[in-house]
């Protein structure tokens, strides 16, 4: 039994133009999608600044729509000020998501300060019974 050469994936990278079965979506030279008179926009301004990696660059346009601010955004711009492929990054950046969540959530602060608080009440009672 032969093997065609159409049954191998991939066979045929190496045809000739003609052969290639995306030769009519081809140009030669590729020509950019889209309008021939787009150019990049002009770097947006905002008052604050963005937080991002210093090893990142600015898209032209960017969200600053809910700006970082509290508790949390104090870890976010802690946490971006550490190398990408540090977990104290990752760890910074879970852990502002969460006080972001108990800083903008009444029910869910209160439901974390009963949950410190029977903890709280817990351990309190656990040392009284060690001293009786």
């Amino acid at each position: 039994m032969q093997i065609e050469r159409t049954d191998v994936m991939g066979w045929g990278v190496d045809r000739r133009l003609e052969d290639r079965p995306g030769v009519p979506m081809e140009q030669s030279p590729p020509r950019p999608v889209g309008s021939p008179t787009w150019q990049v926009p002009e770097q947006q301004r905002s008052e604050r600044a963005p937080l991002v990696a210093a090893t990142r660059t600015l898209t032209p346009v960017y969200s600053t729509a809910l700006p970082p601010r509290g508790l949390s955004g104090a870890l976010r711009r802690a946490a971006y000020r550490i190398p990408d492929y540090r977990a104290r990054r990752w760890l910074l950046l879970l852990l502002a998501d969460r006080v972001d969540v108990i800083e903008h959530n009444p029910r869910a602060t209160a439901k974390f300060l009963s949950g410190i608080g029977a903890v709280a009440l817990v351990v309190l009672a656990l040392r009284a019974l060690r001293r009786a």
